[in-house]
């Protein structure tokens, strides 16, 4: 990941939880609400309410998308390691056949020589 995909990432985490911070503000709030010895105010505890699950969704797609991307990330994915090994063992193969070949065509001469 580079630094600036980190910095963003590290950005939205922040706001995460920052969102969580004011979840938990509002769960308090109507908490408060719902002890009021005169009875909970119906349109506050409705805008909390409807608030927290606003919150609660952005925060579950900010987190989806966080742990996507963090699957996502393949630090060695630019290396070219497996590529150079794949290759240095095809040669290896390829020489391997190339004397075996060369094996069998002088078994061909030898045999055409004898008879």
């Amino acid at each position: 990941m580079d630094s600036h995909t980190q910095n963003a990432s590290l950005l939205r985490l922040q706001t995460v939880e920052k969102r969580i911070v004011r979840v938990l503000e509002l769960a308090g709030g109507v908490m408060e609400e719902f002890s009021n010895p005169n009875g909970p105010r119906k349109e506050l505890v409705n805008n909390h309410c409807s608030e927290f699950m606003q919150l609660i969704k952005d925060i579950q797609v900010t987190l989806r998308e966080e742990i996507k991307s963090a699957c996502e990330y393949r630090p060695f994915e630019k290396c070219d390691y497996i590529a150079r090994i794949s290759n240095e063992i095809c040669c290896e193969k390829l020489e391997y056949v190339v004397d075996k070949l060369d094996g069998m065509k002088e078994t061909m001469d030898q045999y055409h020589e004898a008879t």
